[in-house]
């Protein structure tokens, strides 16, 4: 059993609102105009009249060998054996944007005090498990953003896709 955790986002439920992005962006007490560890991306397909929108909540993906970490020459950016969240030490960071560029996601962020990116709330605490608690999860009005391990992700989607399937049997 994996005991990585991650965030899923689930565009069929992000309304883009950006209750996550607020929440992050308070829960941590960023400045304005500054870093942020979240962001709701816009995806648009089709053409006129059949135009299709489709939002996510990206934040750090916590990649199983992320390249942000390989590529940090004063080994600032380090992932945590015991949950696999991948944490930066702001005093060593000393601003190259290497991490930036390695990252295929485009999250690491940057202020005055050098890197920024998710931590899964890490940084805000723990509960009687040893867990963060993702204010961004928390605060999701339509329940968009799912937490946990691999396992418990993989069983959400599956669910999710057991819905879709029955719906669409009974729509037949």
């Amino acid at each position: 059993m994996s005991n990585q955790l991650m965030i899923y986002s689930d565009s069929d439920r992000c309304i883009k609102c950006w209750a996550c992005q607020v929440a992050c962006k308070q829960w941590h007490e960023t400045k304005a105009a500054t870093s942020s560890r979240r962001n709701v991306i816009e995806y648009t397909s089709g053409t006129f009249p059949h135009v299709e929108r489709t939002f996510l909540s990206m934040g750090c993906m916590h990649c199983e060998k992320p390249g942000c970490v390989s590529v940090c020459p004063a080994g600032a950016i380090t992932k945590r054996g015991e949950d696999g969240i991948v944490v930066v030490d702001r005093d060593k960071c000393i601003g190259c944007h290497y991490c930036y560029f390695a990252c295929p996601f485009g999250v690491p962020s940057y202020d005055e005090e050098g890197m920024d990116k998710c931590d899964m709330c890490l940084s805000l605490g723990v509960d009687e498990e040893g867990r963060p608690t993702p204010h961004c999860v928390a605060t999701c009005p339509t329940q968009a953003l799912y937490f946990g391990t691999q396992e418990e992700i993989d069983e959400v989607i599956a669910q999710k896709e057991a819905t879709k399937a029955l719906a669409h049997v009974s729509q037949v």
